[in-house]
């Protein structure tokens, strides 16, 4: 009887074992890699035609047309292929949330309303069978942000190929998430604003919200005391978390969509001296002026939305992107939306692309200025001399649905599988239906 159970405890664990996904870590680059033959998109603007890129140790040695290979470099044809900065999603729930509706695959908040001292980098799962989805899709770094309460924690950048969160780590902690209240009524669903429940009492959101900011505003000023004191008698986690904010080694991302919450966020500029992001900022364009006098970066979230007020053009979102470009404010394009997980990033600045930008404008809005608005442009972000080797290649443009298919991707010059569980899935059910390729 132990023989028939340990045989069937091996099978199981055979059939569990090749039942895994076998994408492993790349390891670190030791030869030397060029791509030849390709139409290079800088990130800044440019394209080059018939150009190469070269990158040794993880870095960009070389870019342009006429180099010549070393003896012994791996050459990478891709003649009639794109070559592209790889994509950035810069406000997201990867590898905090690996399904939606499961509860216990669920880690991106805490309890309570102020935690700046949480981390979501020491959370984040690199284990997470979306990562590799995304990888397909052509993006290579992620923010990864806590949500919930009023100040939710702090946010890093990771890269998408690692271990664990320590080899992930791109930049930790570089900005502190703050949601702003939303200071109006929100619409009530149902035949008068009702669910079938009891009655709630009469409440005053706007008043509520003033309160809330009141009290963000005396824990900044808390804060930032703190932080002048040189002679702490005790740490207080809370006030240290922040202390980045005063001296602008950190960011506050600040979550606002509405004009009213976006001027609210203003103040703290003026009155803290902060680098400020607003996230969201589905009106920003009726204050691109302002934003652009402060210096304030937006990062646009799933612009495929319905516009936030009714008397709104059906495709203000659409044209949001342009009108911030045409402004001189600094934006980013984001995929948030919890179904896509972040693949449609790519299509999502196509839309743009077609409602007033040009389609390098797009593209930068993906790669070089989400660098720029996360503090990682020295690194990342654009094909040029130095920075990380963070490069993709695709048959077709990456901003077009039809014709996109990312064929290689380097992250810091590793070439990474870009096996995944849809490419799997999609493999078994051909099989089992005996599928042949169109």
């Amino acid at each position: 009887m132990k023989k028939i159970i340990t045989s069937f405890t091996a099978l199981c664990f055979v059939i569990l074992l090749t039942a895994q996904e076998t994408v492993y870590p790349a390891g670190p680059q030791i030869q030397t890699t060029v791509i030849t033959n390709a139409i290079v998109h800088i990130g800044n603007g440019q394209v080059l035609e018939h150009a190469s890129v070269e990158f040794k140790n993880g870095k960009i040695s070389r870019v342009g047309a006429g180099i010549i290979p070393d003896q012994g470099a791996n050459i990478v044809d891709a003649k009639g292929k794109h070559v592209y900065p790889g994509l950035i999603l810069t406000n997201t729930n990867l590898g905090l949330v690996e399904i939606n509706n499961v509860r216990s695959t669920i880690d991106y908040r805490e309890i309570g309303d102020y935690n700046p001292n949480v981390s979501s980098l020491v959370a984040y799962n690199t284990d997470s069978k979306v990562i590799n989805t995304l990888r397909s899709s052509g993006i290579l770094l992620a923010n990864i942000v806590p949500q919930g309460g009023i100040l939710s924690g702090s946010s890093s950048v990771v890269q998408l190929d690692a271990w664990n969160w320590e080899d992930a780590a791109y930049k930790k902690d570089g900005g502190i998430h703050l949601n702003m209240p939303l200071m109006m009524t929100r619409p009530g669903r149902g035949f008068g604003g009702g669910r079938g429940g009891p009655q709630q009492p009469s409440r005053d959101p706007v008043k509520e919200g003033l309160d809330q900011v009141s009290d963000m505003k005396s824990f900044f000023m808390e804060a930032k005391a703190y932080a002048e004191n040189p002679a702490k008698e005790e740490t207080n986690l809370k006030f240290d978390a922040v202390k980045g904010l005063f001296n602008k080694s950190q960011k506050l991302y600040v979550h606002a969509n509405t004009v009213r919450q976006m001027l609210v966020a203003l103040e703290f500029v003026k009155e803290f001296g902060v680098d400020m992001v607003i996230v969201g900022g589905s009106e920003s364009w009726q204050i691109a002026d302002l934003l652009k006098q402060n210096n304030v970066a937006v990062i646009l979230s799933s612009p495929h939305n319905l516009p936030t007020l009714a008397d709104d053009d059906v495709d203000q979102p659409y044209k949001t992107a342009a009108q911030l470009q045409k402004a001189g404010v600094l934006f980013v394009i984001n995929d948030d939306d919890g179904q896509t997980r972040g693949r449609n990033l790519s299509y999502l600045a196509g839309t743009a692309a077609a409602y007033g930008l040009t389609k390098e404008e797009a593209l930068q809005a993906i790669t070089l200025n989400a660098a720029k608005v996360m503090g990682i442009a020295d690194k990342t972000g654009s094909i040029e001399v130095g920075k990380d080797a963070n490069i993709i290649i695709s048959e077709g443009d990456i901003l077009d649905m039809r014709t996109s298919n990312v064929t290689h991707a380097f992250i810091q010059g590793r070439d990474i599988n870009l096996d995944d569980k849809h490419k799997q899935l999609n493999e078994r059910y051909k099989k089992k239906y005996n599928q042949k390729p169109f």
